[in-house]
């Protein structure tokens, strides 16, 4: 299954910002910057207020928005049943869903559901999560989105202790042969997206940093950072 590209290779870097952190006075105009500006994907953070404190997007500004640029959709669950949510947010135009393994659900039937609606799954580790959690769905997915920052929350410090994780998780893809994308999310600048890379994601989420200067700027910044 590949709906934007299938396998990122390790040397091709890609960006997705969060729009969480756009103004959403002028989110159209923040969309076409970002498009513009070079970014790879539009990352959409969902919070319910129940699984996170904050209530954030639903269905209705995502199906909004869909018009706006033909990026792939990376919608973020970050609510307590995701399955309750799967076909709403797909129907708006979501390319690809993540869902907590922490949320209540079962991640085999929600990865399943996500597939037989036509798109890609993955499947997301808080900062205190370990890998050994998600092992038995990687097989099953095409993303594993690792937190480097607790959820629910924009402009949050990175958590370099999180690191290990990201290169255990390239690791275990490697090892196992899969085709799986390592997203990393929370706190991503041009300061740590090398060690990012280097640890194995191929994916960077940025929220904050791209849209608090230059999109195109910043978003140049991250993948000029992890070819050096």
């Amino acid at each position: 299954m590949t709906l934007y590209g299938g396998r990122i290779l390790d040397a091709m870097i890609r960006v997705a910002p969060s729009i969480l952190s756009a103004d959403f006075s002028k989110l159209g105009e923040e969309i076409k910057a970002i498009e513009d500006g070079g970014a790879d994907l539009v990352h959409i953070d969902v919070m319910d207020g129940n699984f996170v404190p904050n209530i954030t997007i639903g269905p209705v500004v995502v199906e909004s928005i869909r018009p706006l640029t033909k990026m792939p959709f990376d919608v973020h669950l970050m609510v307590r049943k995701p399955q309750d949510y799967v076909e709403d947010f797909i129907n708006a135009g979501a390319d690809i869903l993540t869902v907590h393994v922490e949320s209540d659900h079962n991640p085999h039937e929600t990865i399943k559901h996500i597939h037989d609606l036509g798109k890609q799954a993955g499947v997301v580790l808080n900062p205190g999560t370990p890998l050994s959690v998600a092992e038995g769905f990687i097989n099953e997915i095409e993303m594993v989105l690792i937190m480097t920052v607790n959820p629910g929350f924009g402009g949050q410090g990175f958590m370099p202790e999180v690191v290990p994780k990201i290169a255990k998780a390239k690791e275990f893809i490697e090892k196992e042969g899969l085709s799986v994308d390592l997203e990393v999310d929370g706190g991503i600048t041009s300061e740590n997206a090398n060690e990012v890379a280097c640890a194995g994601g191929n994916i960077l989420v940025a929220g904050s940093f791209v849209f608090r200067g230059d999109p195109k700027e910043r978003i140049a910044s991250l993948k000029d950072a992890c070819s050096e």
